[in-house]
């Protein structure tokens, strides 16, 4: 790199526009900042070199030099903000009603809003946040504002810590607040110096000549800024990894335990009991509102749990032992907190089917006595079921949430909203199978006059009836098989949180609000005293309220012989 010898004697950077030591403009780069075509200096970043305006050969150089630009970082976080924009218009996929169409994106989108939702999957807005594009659109305003911070505070540092109280003339006269007095004694020159040390300015001398200076800290100001964003970004980027960030969400069943999910097997959950409250009809205070919504409206519902801390085994292979941790009554605005996780009551079913008792009938005497019976558990059913009188039900197909589509039969997801079966029944001494399917378990519920998707507040528990029987696929069957009874569970619909990166959203934020009080309630403010003769040269320059300046310099050179300073800024 080549170097630029100042006739001061300091040694500059190429790409200097102004002698870091004396001020004096480098005439063969006034062009970088502007300064050959207005009469005032640039003094943004006291004109010293930036490595954008500097190297410009290799590929680092050219991807710094990029990157560097404010218009690039604007343009980022425009994409950035459209892009985010555009992700509220159709729900995300966390957010998809659990009445939809269907809980796929890859359906919901298309079937629900046309070309413009299958666009929207496509390109990844129903997973936004977390989309590998977005993400990587994230990064890129991270190592734009890292690049634009170190690429101008660098240089701004090296030239405010070298800054001399004698500047050159050019220096002086090309500043915005300049004024030149004949004759001035040293009375009055001390005089100022003395006032502007009142007014809490550092002054510093160098053979009669005088810089005043305060404030320099407020330079900083935007930088703080910048890591403040950064260490937000750095958090916004965090929280994609399972160990900064977990969300997850889990259902109970009253008397059951279970793993609390994302936990690694560490916690455990056991409810004891679901509670739901309801606003009284009778309630003067409710009783409209109740009429006009047309449904019970719950006042309240919470969850008695106990959480377990699962300890390692004394021996090797033994299961693990299970330490009560607390006791906690969850509900909507008291979660429980346990070991960094936050457990939320998030919903509840009250009526959830639990076990299923299907008889044996045969195919053309529906009304004779059953010739079987067998209780499917639908947490955990067996693969097969041996009956007392010889016959044998295998189990081929279970569907917990069963749906029908285009693609063909498939469970919408894992829980036992609407089970359905396909049955391989051996009769006695028969190694041929008769095949039945069982499939219309809602369809058979509200035979007895009941909604399962509307909220029952008085839980049906067990409902026994002779209805829903297979269905023949075959046409050839000799027996079938009929749900006679169903029973039922309360369960508890709970939320996982855990969010590690909440500590460096507030670090970020708090020194965000430092960097933007540094910057807007103080001002860098310099005054230089430049002797000439028997008179002086008197400048000033800040970063922000000139006003502000031009008050303290009228208190400075009240009463003496020194010129006011004249406002030398262009149009």
């Amino acid at each position: 790199m080549n170097h630029i010898k100042c006739e001061c004697g300091h040694v500059n950077p190429e790409g200097t526009v102004l002698c870091e030591a004396c001020g004096k403009p480098v005439q063969a780069n006034q062009h970088i900042d502007g300064n050959d075509k207005r009469k005032l200096l640039n003094m943004r970043y006291e004109g010293s070199a930036r490595r954008s305006t500097t190297y410009n050969k290799t590929i680092i150089d050219k991807i710094w030099n990029f990157f560097s630009s404010v218009k690039v970082a604007v343009w980022l976080i425009v994409l950035a903000l459209i892009a985010s924009g555009i992700g509220t218009i159709f729900p995300l996929e966390q957010y998809i009603p659990a009445d939809a169409v269907s809980r796929d994106p890859a359906v919901f989108y298309p079937e629900t809003y046309g070309i413009l939702g299958k666009i929207y999957y496509q390109l990844g807005f129903h997973n936004l946040y977390s989309s590998w594009w977005y993400l990587i659109l994230i990064a890129l305003i991270g190592v734009s504002l890292v690049i634009c911070s170190i690429d101008r505070f660098v240089p701004l540092y090296r030239a405010l810590k070298r800054q001399r109280a004698k500047r050159h003339e050019s220096f002086i006269n090309r500043q915005r607040f300049y004024s030149q007095t004949e004759t001035v004694s040293n009375e009055d020159v001390n005089t100022v110096k003395e006032r502007l040390q009142k007014q809490h300015y550092r002054i510093k001398e160098e053979n009669g000549h005088i810089v005043a200076e305060k404030g320099r800290f407020s330079r900083w100001g935007p930088y703080v800024n910048h890591i403040g964003l950064i260490i937000i970004l750095v958090a916004a980027l965090l929280r994609t990894t399972p160990f900064f960030y977990l969300s997850d969400y889990m259902w109970v069943r009253e008397g059951e335990t279970v793993v609390i999910p994302g936990t690694d097997g560490e916690y455990y959950i056991e409810n004891h009991e679901f509670i739901l409250d309801t606003y009284d009809e009778n309630d003067e205070r409710f009783k409209d509102a109740l009429q006009q919504e047309g449904r019970i409206i719950p006042s309240n519902f919470q969850t008695n749990a106990t959480v377990y801390h699962a300890e390692e085994a004394e021996v090797l292979g033994a299961e693990e032992e299970l330490v009560k941790v607390d006791d906690y009554k969850i509900t909507m605005n008291n979660p429980a907190k346990v070991g960094g996780y936050t457990l939320y009551q998030q919903g509840y079913q009250l009526n959830a089917f639990s076990k299923m008792t299907f008889k044996i009938y045969e195919m053309n005497d529906p009304d004779a006595e059953a010739l079987g019976e067998f209780i499917i558990d639908l947490y955990h059913p067996q693969s097969q079921y041996e009956l007392d009188n010889g016959f044998t039900v295998e189990v081929a197909e279970f569907y917990p949430d069963f749906e029908l589509t285009s693609d063909g039969v498939k469970s919408e997801t894992n829980e036992t909203n609407n089970p359905a079966f396909v049955f391989n029944l051996y009769p006695p001494e028969s190694e041929e199978a008769e095949t039945s399917f069982i499939g219309d378990v809602i369809g058979a519920v509200e035979e007895l006059g009941i909604d399962p998707k509307v909220v029952d507040l008085q839980p049906m528990g067990h409902v026994v009836g002779t209805f829903a029987p297979s269905v023949d696929p075959t046409g050839e069957n000799q027996y079938r098989i009929i749900i006679d009874a169903i029973d039922f569970d309360r369960k508890s619909g709970i939320s996982i949180k855990r969010d590690n990166t909440i500590p460096l959203f507030i670090i970020g934020a708090l020194i965000f609000m430092i960097g933007v009080i540094q910057g807007m309630y103080w001002q860098h403010r310099r005054v230089w005293i430049h002797p000439k003769q028997n008179g002086i040269l008197l400048a000033a320059h800040t970063n922000k309220n000139w006003f502000g300046l031009k008050k303290d310099i009228e208190k400075a050179i009240e009463g003496t012989s020194i010129q006011m300073v004249d406002d030398q800024k262009e149009d």
